[in-house]
């Protein structure tokens, strides 16, 4: 699912003021995450989708690694996702990722199932 570019700044934000600086995560009563995610998976079409948006010999995919905000996290169950990492995926090129690029032009891609919350049962 596409996100807005001001939703990807504020988990980037997060991310960036807490575990990028080696700080565990913080929940949304601002305790520590003691159980951090495992996974994201994002399904075929999703993915396809997305390289389908980036140059075909230059194109690919960068994932940035982002935390929820309480702002950007799922509706539905907000307080198990607050401060759990996740990614960001943008069609680019490595040149673009570079800083050769209009980051202006930049998409943004989130909403993968994470585990935790969101692990299958066996």
């Amino acid at each position: 699912m596409k996100i807005s570019k001001d939703d990807f700044l504020k988990m980037q934000e997060k991310y960036d003021k807490e575990v990028k600086k080696g700080k565990p995560a913080k929940d949304k009563k601002n305790k520590d995450i003691d159980n951090q995610t495992n996974w994201v998976f994002f399904d075929k079409k999703t993915l396809q989708d997305i390289l389908d948006k980036a140059d075909d010999v230059k194109g690919g995919i960068k994932f940035y690694m982002t935390e929820y905000t309480e702002d950007t996290a799922p509706v539905v169950d907000t307080d198990e996702y607050v401060g759990r990492l996740t990614l960001v995926l943008s069609p680019t090129t490595l040149e673009a990722s570079a800083g050769l690029g209009d980051p202006e032009e930049e998409e943004y891609y989130n909403k993968g199932q994470m585990c935790p919350p969101s692990c299958p049962t066996p």
